[in-house]
């Protein structure tokens, strides 16, 4: 049997290819592709050939955010059956490393994540019409969530694992500094946590909107107003944790002055070099905590979309046909009108 494939073979050079299926296995299910949501990683891989030292030295079939439906169990399976919608889980540890076994398991080292070309050979991804995975990295829905929704399991995880970096939240004030769709999910998650006050800052007026209706109660354009966090600056600073998403020098700084003494920054957002205010950092006493995407969360994300606890439906703002795989990466690459862009793919015999 082939299947339909998005296949990137380097800057700006996705394909759709067909490639056969693999041959179901003991403990593996072949599921058919329902949806799959673009990355911000995957922008870095079709505009620049990868990002930091992680580059495509092969062609990669791309995407690491998906949903699908099971179309077949192996033996040996007992925690899905034929029809159930599932989240794809695309990390795999290898279980037996030093940090595997301290229960490290986000630090593995053989670590094994699809649509990741940081090892060689490339670990391909989800965005397939069918594939054969281990039935431990799917997730089952109710039927009541949408594909959609069980699509953006993946990025909610890696927020769910941010926040477990901070402290409770609960009636605290919060900043998110960027409003892609992770920043929006930290915002999210910040009032499923029950923060008391949660702002968000973006250059664009689209992303922040959506950061609106998913839990932020203000919101900052620090475009139009570069000292819009002016107000929470004083005093020393008044937000007790700030999550900052976007990587960019001038949100650093501007987020470490607006963060009281001994509060607690979340560094979720990934870059090269930066230049940070370390005197800042030290006269506050601040404590910096980076984040590096998720394990138990992935799970706990399926239980808060099965829950209806966080309303999903706002981030998807386009959805894409896989023949139209290039215009949905431009669509994701315009800020201006997306937030999260997804590919729906349909049923193949």
């Amino acid at each position: 049997m082939k299947t339909t494939v998005c296949k990137l073979h380097g800057k700006h050079d996705v394909r759709l290819e067909k490639e056969e299926v693999d041959d179901l296995t003991t403990g593996a299910v072949r599921v058919s592709s329902v949806t799959g949501g673009i990355c911000g990683s995957d922008l870095h891989y079709y505009h620049e050939g990868g990002f930091g030292p992680i580059r495509v030295r092969h062609p990669i079939t791309v995407g690491h955010e998906a949903s699908g439906r099971i179309a077949e169990v192996g033996p040996g399976v007992d925690n899905v059956k034929v029809g159930d919608l599932v989240a794809l889980n695309p990390s795999r540890p290898c279980m037996t490393c030093k940090f595997c076994e301290r229960g490290e398991l986000v630090h593995c080292l053989e670590m094994q994540f699809s649509g990741s070309a940081y090892r060689d050979p490339h670990e391909n991804g989800f965005f397939r019409g069918t594939l054969v995975l281990p039935a431990v990295q799917t997730h089952r829905f109710s039927s009541e969530v949408s594909p959609s929704a069980a699509a953006c399991t993946e990025p909610l995880s890696v927020c769910l694992h941010a926040r477990a970096q901070a402290p409770d939240l609960t009636g605290l004030r919060v900043l998110v500094t960027g409003s892609g769709p992770i920043g929006i999910l930290c915002a999210a998650v910040a009032k499923h946590g029950g923060a008391s006050e949660i702002v968000v800052t973006d250059l664009e007026d689209a992303p922040l909107a959506v950061a609106r209706q998913m839990g932020a109660t203000d919101t900052v354009n620090v475009r139009r107003a570069p000292d819009g966090l002016g107000k929470w600056q004083f005093d020393k600073g008044l937000f007790d944790v700030v999550f900052e998403c976007s990587a960019a020098p001038p949100a650093i700084k501007s987020a470490l002055t607006a963060l009281r003494p001994r509060g607690t920054m979340v560094m979720v957002g990934v870059t090269g070099d930066a230049s940070v205010p370390i005197n800042l950092i030290v006269s506050k006493e601040i404590k910096v905590a980076g984040t590096h995407r998720f394990h138990e969360e992935f799970a706990q994300a399926v239980a808060v979309i099965n829950s209806g606890e966080i309303d999903l439906g706002p981030l998807v703002s386009h959805t894409y046909d896989p023949a139209d795989i290039e215009e949905a990466y431009a669509t994701a690459s315009d800020r201006t009108k997306s937030v999260k862009v997804h590919v729906a793919f349909a049923a193949e015999d």
